[in-house]
């Protein structure tokens, strides 16, 4: 499949971003820490890395509840709940293979679709027909956030590599850049061989402001050493019409520029740190503010030797001194020189 060249998006400053009419309500969706079942209060979505004990069923049938398919190593959280300020309720998908939950706003989705190792393109593009579907038809046409978890990710050698035959499915479904940009976006390998994928979405009526890193090239620029087709996602994704203004980081890993970097995972998790403050950077930029990641930050930490635990959520800990949630989970990195890899939510 040949490359269509993309360039970054502008980002235009604070001050020439179109604000909400005077008197109307903004969207407030927010993202914490605190179990769903203890606070159930506007949740959208939750998701969980515990034990089937920690959620309750009626709960769970009222939102958009996904178990993540990980070992959970450590961390200061097990669970993130997605909420949102205005009224949420189910909604049916496009296919009975999917959750919907909706408010005025947001869709939040999930589904978990057969990826056998001969039809991985197939399977992948077909999920996201059924994300693209199920958010259109709904009036949700605005992909801002996506996670994409499946395993074998570093099987196969070359363009047969699984994670670069889903970077083929994926281009089936988007063949292009979307006008507003591509959304935020995670890729995981679930240790072992399980032929699934599990895809979880949020999607809004209204369009978010990616956001790039400048000491990374954009990932859909990557050069064609990382696969005959690059990957279509957005280093970040700023809700700038939310109250607060929120912002989706995307899996970020030690590279800079388009190359890997560094040989131990220390080393790697300080790299990937030192990336997310650029984009932190870059889109406080826009809002014409100052923000580091801080209590007003929430992570996900994918490690893929479990050995490295404890000196990874040491190290965590003593850089953010515990004002940072974060929950610690065993995943394969979709290169496989690439050792930990995070992701965060982050309130201006």
């Amino acid at each position: 499949m040949a490359r269509v060249p993309h360039s970054i998006p502008a980002v235009a400053p604070w001050s020439s971003r179109q604000d909400p009419e005077p008197g109307a309500t903004r969207p407030s969706l927010a993202v914490d820490a605190r179990s769903p079942v203890e606070s159930p209060t506007g949740a959208l979505a939750m998701v969980l890395a515990a034990t089937t004990a920690d959620a309750r069923p009626d709960l769970a049938a009222a939102i958009a509840s996904t178990r993540l398919p990980f070992r959970w190593l450590g961390g200061t959280s097990r669970f993130e709940t997605w909420r949102d300020g205005a009224q949420v309720r189910s909604a049916a998908a496009a296919s009975i293979s999917a959750r919907v939950v909706q408010s005025q706003e947001f869709q939040f989705g999930h589904l978990v679709q057969p990826m056998p190792p001969a039809a991985i393109e197939d399977a992948t593009e077909a999920a996201y027909r059924e994300l693209l579907e199920s958010s259109v038809r709904a009036g949700y046409p605005h992909l801002l956030r996506v996670w994409n978890y499946f395993g074998a990710i570093n099987d196969g050698d070359g363009d047969r590599e699984c994670y670069r035959r889903f970077c083929i499915g994926r281009a089936r479904a988007i063949p292009t850049e979307p006008a507003t940009g591509y959304a935020a976006a995670t890729a995981i390998g679930i240790p072992g061989s399980r032929a699934e994928l599990h895809l979880s979405w949020l999607a809004a009526r209204r369009p978010g402001v990616p956001i790039e890193n400048p000491r990374q090239v954009s990932a859909w620029e990557y050069p064609r050493d990382y696969g005959p087709v690059a990957p279509g996602f957005s280093r970040a994704m700023l809700l700038e019409w939310n109250d607060p203004p929120l912002l989706l980081v995307s899996g970020t890993a030690s590279v800079v520029g388009h190359e890997s970097r560094h040989a131990e995972a220390l080393a790697q998790l300080d790299e990937a740190l030192l990336n997310l403050e650029h984009v932190l950077a870059r889109a406080a930029a826009r809002l014409g503010v100052e923000s580091r990641p801080g209590a007003a930050t929430l992570l996900r930490v994918y490690l893929r030797d479990p050995a490295e635990s404890a000196a990874i959520q040491a190290r965590l800990l003593a850089r953010f001194g515990g004002t940072v949630p974060f929950m610690l989970l065993q995943g394969d990195i979709c290169r496989r020189e690439l050792l930990v890899e995070l992701e965060a939510v982050h309130a201006f």
